[in-house]
């Protein structure tokens, strides 16, 4: 090992639980152990997912959020007496391998529940709210300290909770721990002061406008968490280890608008540093015996899940000024690395490093740290394709499909995570010569997968290097993991003896090549725009690969994904961009994550990039070009440069038929998840 990380491997303790490293698996929503939104029960794809990493070397594991009381049926945890006699002896094969558990419960999540746009109009229409309260109660998931927007769905109230709903989730709080203990559960995480979460909410000014004994005064704004961690020690003992999720920094500026990193010249609505310090020891001083800490909320939700935009490290030193005012430990998460979480362990400024996404990615990457093999490490890109993709923008309440709610904490990089029933290497019963004409990244993962089930396989690539179009994708100064990732992938390939790569190679005839099957992943081709001057504009592609030189005035057509990323990146440039899009919102998008797609909404609203909605381009001239806005008026923008990134067309070499099968981008327009994911449907059939 690199003794860089020897500080992460040293013990450390909860109360009286001594954890072996300083390692923490972060909850993760879709990781119950007694599963997500549907009824609870003892989940077997989550326990699995978590006895691997703990014999993978992590050294305490946080499963993600167990809602108290069930979104769908309404049962409580606690009633569910064979779920935790299951428990019990699964937590004997966690401490087999030396490591410790604790399990999160959520008093739920208030006007932060992920209301969805096929669950909107039910709750809308008062008659079919009543008649699915039975099965789907959106009045009490709703329920928030105070009248609400939500932030899903902004013109909808959510509800003021009860004095008798807060009693009665505070004492399913200690039933449950309670069982926990029982069942051999280290310790129990409340979720959370964090995040904008129901105890959040009730927790801060903005959201907590109450006049009772749960609003108001510091103390009865942070009533509700504390009765908590009483309750829960007044069954399971004082010296039972209760931890509680927690944001230090609220990084709030409005509804639905936060600060950026780097930001200071703003008011903080929520909780700022000087709130913090109090609440803090207020909470530690109330029973809770461990701070699991980041920042922001779903206000400014890339605080607490940040995409790659984000720094490194992003919430290191607010978290490390905090432990600073408790004598807990004190746990950091958010895009940590681990040589810079080791120098902060060995000087103190906190106690462990929270780590949550990679674990989708690389389910072994402590062992890997461990044995100095860190050039194998599948790196986590921070797209939240697989794990959390629930999106937002204007018309739209969560535009997440429900398959993608019920099977969160997947991993576009990974498909085996959480998914190992559906995608396993199993050994072809028929070796086969398979030839992948492509060597982007569908076509890479096709060519790994099929290796490893023991066919041969050889890559043809017209090019002079692997990657593909995410080359240019991977191009920012942001995108170093995707960067890595491409590293990765040809490492992988370069180390598996029955992956021959052959750049260079246009492939025209596919009988010619003699294989048994043949993948087509030869991508997409960029749609042309029919404008005047259209030959004037740079394809994307072409501004990412460096290709096309650009001025300093940069109009980008196209404000979806790429084209913001674009325009982010020309920002950092000390260029001067502008978006154009025909949509009524920035990546309007039912795939990208609202953590990824608010950081870039607020960083042009913060940063006053100029950006024209429900506009159309008209023509590009020298200097300048034309658009049309939705009522039919016309607009001249100067530009030096215009890039257009309006989308892409599949482009496969050959069609699909026979033993000819289509991958990525070639088969049909996606991103990363889509691309891996059709490539192991694809494979594991051949």
């Amino acid at each position: 090992m690199n003794q860089a990380y020897q500080s992460l491997f040293t013990p450390w303790k909860i109360r009286d639980v001594e954890i072996k490293n300083r390692i923490v698996l972060c909850p993760m929503g879709g990781t119950s152990l007694f599963g997500w939104m549907e009824p609870n029960h003892f989940d077997t794809e989550a326990a699995r997912f978590f006895l691997e990493r703990a014999r993978n070397n992590v050294g305490l594991i946080i499963p993600g959020i167990a809602p108290i009381r069930d979104t769908i049926g309404g049962r409580w945890l606690y009633q569910n007496k064979k779920m935790f006699r299951q428990l019990k002896p699964y937590m004997e094969q966690i401490h087999a391998t030396g490591a410790k558990l604790f399990v999160q419960l959520t008093a739920g999540m208030g006007r932060s529940w992920g209301i969805s746009d096929q669950v909107l109009p039910l709750h809308k229409n008062p008659v079919l709210r009543t008649l699915a309260k039975p099965i789907l109660d959106t009045d009490y998931q709703l329920a928030s300290p105070s009248p609400l927007p939500a932030r899903w769905a902004e013109d909808v109230t959510c509800p003021e909770m009860t004095v008798p709903q807060i009693e009665e989730i505070i004492e399913a709080f200690a039933k449950t721990a309670l069982l926990c203990k029982e069942a051999g559960v280290d310790g129990v995480e409340v979720h959370a002061v964090h995040e904008g979460y129901l105890l959040d909410q009730f927790a801060m000014k903005y959201t907590n406008h109450r006049t009772d004994a749960y609003g108001g005064s510091f103390e009865n704004r942070y009533r509700f968490a504390v009765e908590i961690v009483k309750a829960i020690k007044a069954v399971c003992g004082q010296d039972y280890p209760v931890s509680i999720r927690y944001s230090v920094i609220s990084k709030v500026k409005d509804f639905c608008y936060g600060a950026l990193p780097g930001e200071t010249d703003y008011t903080e609505i929520g909780r700022d540093m000087e709130e913090s310090e109090k609440a803090a020891k207020y909470l530690q001083d109330a029973g809770y015996d461990m701070l699991d800490a980041d920042n922001g909320t779903y206000d400014s939700w890339y605080w607490s899940h940040p995409p790659m935009y984000m720094p490194q490290n992003c919430n290191l030193d607010d978290v490390a000024y905090i432990k600073g005012c408790v004598d807990i430990p004190v746990v950091c998460a958010g895009r940590m690395e681990p040589d810079v979480a080791a120098e902060a362990i060995a000087a103190g400024r906190i106690d462990a490093m929270g780590v949550a996404r990679q674990f989708l990615a690389d389910g072994e990457w402590v062992t890997k740290l461990l044995e100095d093999r860190t050039d194998d490490i599948r790196p986590c890109i921070c797209c939240h394709n697989g794990c959390f993709n629930l999106s937002h923008y204007k018309g739209h309440a969560n535009a997440q499909s429900f398959p993608d709610t019920r099977g969160m904490a997947r991993c576009a990089i990974n498909p085996p995570t959480m998914q190992s029933q559906k995608y396993k290497i199993t050994p072809a019963e028929h070796k086969k010569n398979i030839a992948v004409i492509g060597g982007g990244i569908g076509g890479m993962e096709s060519a790994l997968v099929c290796a490893q089930r023991g066919h041969t396989v050889t890559i043809y690539e017209k090019s002079g290097a692997l990657g593909g179009v995410f080359v240019a994708a991977a191009a920012p100064s942001f995108k170093e993991k995707d960067r890595a990732l491409l590293t990765w992938y040809a490492r992988a390939l370069s180390q598996n003896p029955r992956i021959t790569v052959k750049l260079h190679t246009e492939v025209t005839d596919l009988a010619a090549l003699g294989a048994d099957e043949v993948i087509v992943a030869t991508g997409a081709s960029a749609i042309s725009l029919r404008v005047p001057g259209a030959d004037k504009g740079i394809q994307a592609v072409d501004y990412l690969l460096g290709k096309a030189p650009v001025g300093e005035k940069v109009v980008i057509v196209g404000g979806g994904l790429t084209g913001c990323e674009i325009a982010y990146d020309l920002y950092l440039q000390g260029k001067q961009p502008a978006i154009v899009e025909m949509k009524d919102d920035l990546i309007a998008s039912p795939t990208v994550c609202l953590a990824n797609a608010s950081f870039l909404r607020d960083f042009f609203k913060t940063n006053q990039v100029p950006v024209y909605l429900e506009t159309s381009l008209k023509e590009i001239r020298d200097g300048s070009v034309t658009v049309t806005a939705k009522d039919g008026t016309t607009k001249e923008l100067p530009a030096d440069s215009v890039i257009l990134s309006v989308g892409y067309r599949p482009a496969p070499l050959a069609p699909k038929g026979g033993h000819i099968h289509l991958v990525g981008d070639a088969n049909k327009v996606g991103n990363l998840r889509t691309v891996i994911w059709r490539a192991w449907d694809v494979c594991m059939k051949l």
